[in-house]
């Protein structure tokens, strides 16, 4: 059997008081197995946590310095900015961004990772709409609807889930973009972004398991208005 070649993974985790999830999801990212040429870089973004998120990753960091690296934001700048803060420290070949509650399955690295380690994209979206999943809330599905038809109709692009957190990447294909986004639209900056340079975006189904705002759920209608301003803002900003 030939050698394969060494592939780092950066997985990327941004952190804003999850202390009832943290530690799972830091587990389940570690126990996915991934082909034997594939090696974790697991990086976790505290955002300026409040409830005790900080102690529990200093706890994993001490169990673990080898493949955790950890950042700690002195105050909350929204999941954007710490998504910019791991792309800065990644080290990986290939990116993926993983949210620190429990929504989605640490699992599905696998899928979504292998379409760009064949050379098939450069970019994958997990999306939680190619598969029927009837516990989704009827106010997601058409948030969703809105703004990924949106950014089909600006774009020229045939997604059905552009607002997803889960985004891999092709390290190169990444690197280069200039982001500014500090909260939740970063995820129609960096679609948009990539649509914009004409990068193609592959979509594979992903299990997602949505939680309600007692549960910690963070996005809210504000975020959506900021989602179609930076829509519009990128498509039509003078260059």
């Amino acid at each position: 059997m030939p050698h394969q070649k060494k592939i780092v993974l950066s997985i990327i985790i941004p952190v804003y008081n999850e202390e009832k999830t943290i530690d799972k999801v830091i587990d389940k990212v570690k126990k996915v197995k991934l082909a034997p040429n594939i090696v974790k870089e697991i990086i976790v973004i505290d955002d300026g946590s409040t409830d005790n998120s900080r102690q529990k990753i200093i706890r994993k960091k001490q169990l673990d310095r080898k493949n955790l690296k950890v950042h700690f934001s002195l105050i909350n700048l929204g999941k954007g900015a710490a998504v910019r803060v791991g792309l800065k420290f990644a080290k990986g070949d290939l990116i993926i961004i993983q949210d620190a509650d429990l929504e989605l399955d640490p699992k599905d690295h696998r899928k979504i990772i292998e379409p760009i380690i064949k050379g098939e994209a450069k970019v994958v979206y997990g999306s939680r709409f190619l598969s029927p999943n009837p516990n989704i809330p009827q106010k997601t599905r058409l948030a969703n609807w809105f703004l990924t038809t949106l950014v089909n109709l600006l774009y020229g692009s045939h997604l059905t889930d552009m607002e997803t957190a889960y985004k891999a990447f092709a390290a190169k294909t990444i690197k280069p973009i200039r982001l500014r986004a500090l909260e939740f639209e970063f995820e129609p900056e960096i679609t948009c972004q990539l649509l914009n340079q004409g990068t193609a975006i592959m979509e594979v189904p992903i299990k997602y398991r949505p939680r309600t705002k007692n549960e910690g759920k963070k996005i809210n209608f504000i975020h959506g208005i900021e989602a179609i301003y930076t829509i519009f803002k990128i498509k039509y900003a003078k260059t």
